[in-house]
């Protein structure tokens, strides 16, 4: 594990921001953190990078590099007036590294962006922005990345291309990504395991796929043969073309799956889960 949180605490005055959150990270992992607005998740990522101080708890970062932990604290602080090179370059000499223009160039092309680019910053889209961030971060050769709200002001295909490449960090580079956000679907796919934290405490923890079914209150359940079959009569269901969004509250899915494959003339092929985000940030009966 490169890093290991345990009980972390922190408080402005009378406001308790963060109740005794616990988390870890390990190398090769991509983790989720998830939460509404105001939930603590910029707060747990500043004190993690050393920008904040907690009031009580433990951080332990495991490793022996000289740069253990890389980050983006909500959008990248960068030169606009100045290139992605340029830019890359100050952040190398302020971290006291010494980068050929070959090195900066090999930085940059790792993250997608032209190295032959020379205007400046200011110019860039949100998601080449995002970009030059990530390669800021990864300077050094972190061993941890920390990623607050990344995706934040990008389109559908940058949203793509930034998972992309944080997927690829993690597989060919063995580095462990810490990634926050409010919104499920950028991290529904992306992240091995995730955290669930709603007023300043993690309410729900694990792999991704079990957490999403834990907060499931609909499905969608994708064949033929669907509109025909009585197995469906007493649920609340909505009749579609090719599939139907089922609604339960006490039946299970899976034994409902059951009876729709054993029914003769229902070819099933798919069935996804509708995750309630209600359910989702509503903390679990103890």
């Amino acid at each position: 594990m490169i890093l290991d949180a345990r009980d972390v605490c922190k408080a402005y005055g009378s406001l308790k921001v963060l109740k005794g959150v616990s988390l870890g990270l390990n190398h090769g992992e991509i983790c989720g953190l998830i939460g509404p607005n105001g939930a603590g998740k910029s707060t747990l990522f500043r004190i993690l990078l050393g920008l904040v101080s907690r009031d009580s708890g433990t951080l332990n970062i495991h490793s022996d590099a000289a740069k253990p932990l890389g980050g983006i604290i909500e959008k990248p602080a960068l030169y606009g007036y100045l290139s992605a090179y340029e830019n890359l370059r100050v952040f190398a000499r302020i971290q006291k590294l010494k980068l050929s223009p070959a090195d900066i160039e090999s930085q940059l092309s790792q993250v997608g962006l032209s190295p032959s680019r020379k205007d400046p910053v200011r110019n860039y889209s949100m998601g080449m922005k995002q970009r030059l961030g990530l390669a800021i971060a990864l300077l050094n050769e972190p061993e941890c990345v920390i990623l607050d709200e990344p995706f934040s002001g990008l389109d559908p295909m940058g949203i793509r291309t930034l998972q992309d490449e944080i997927r690829e960090l993690a597989k060919a580079r063995g580095i462990g990504i810490l990634i926050s956000s409010h919104n499920l679907v950028e991290l529904g796919d992306l992240c091995d395991r995730l955290y669930v934290i709603n007023k300043g405490e993690i309410i729900r923890e694990g792999p991704t796929r079990e957490i999403l079914q834990q907060a499931a209150r609909s499905y969608v359940i994708y064949g033929t043969g669907l509109e025909s079959t009585g197995v469906l009569g007493a649920a609340h269901v909505e009749y579609r073309t090719g599939s139907v969004l089922l609604h339960l509250e006490e039946d299970s899915i899976h034994t409902i799956l059951q009876k729709l494959s054993a029914e003769p003339g229902v070819n099933l092929t798919a069935c996804v889960p509708q995750t309630n985000l209600a359910a989702l940030f509503e903390k679990t009966p103890e």
